[in-house]
């Protein structure tokens, strides 16, 4: 078992949880967790395209966690196992290194979002990265 793809798929799933809270909780939890006032409005006004473009990400989240859990040894192998992890721990990275060319220009959103959001995902990735890293002559 490997404690660094344990810990990402650990963190996938409670970035899941915590999108989930935003579609339970609505307009206050997208606000706080700076998905955008037009989000927050439009959960306010009962439209139903927040939640699905939220349970969208939910749904990735849980299947990059179960990836890595997978790559941990806690379930079974996945297929593509290898090129799935590669491309999880670039997509967090490249997100985590994105925000910061938004922070001058947060488009709707408060430049904190941008910075603490890109600081997360880079620790995301970087822990996707040390695990597959190290679990790699494994997979």
């Amino acid at each position: 078992m490997n404690i660094f793809l344990i810990v990402a798929g650990s963190l996938s799933a409670l970035a899941a949880l915590m999108h989930l809270g935003c579609i339970y909780f609505g307009a206050p939890w997208y606000r706080f967790f700076g998905a955008g006032e037009q989000m927050a409005k439009l959960a306010e006004q009962g439209s139903n395209k927040p939640a699905v473009i939220t349970s969208g990400i939910v749904f990735m989240l849980l299947i990059w966690s179960t990836y890595a859990f997978s790559a941990a040894g806690l379930i079974t192998k996945l297929p593509l196992i290898k090129i799935a992890l590669i491309l999880i721990t670039l997509i967090y990275t490249a997100r985590g290194v994105a925000g910061f060319f938004f922070i001058s220009n947060p488009m709707g959103r408060s430049s904190e979002f941008w910075i603490w959001s890109s600081l997360i995902c880079l620790s995301f990735g970087l822990v996707h990265f040390i695990g597959l890293k190290q679990q790699w002559a494994n997979l």
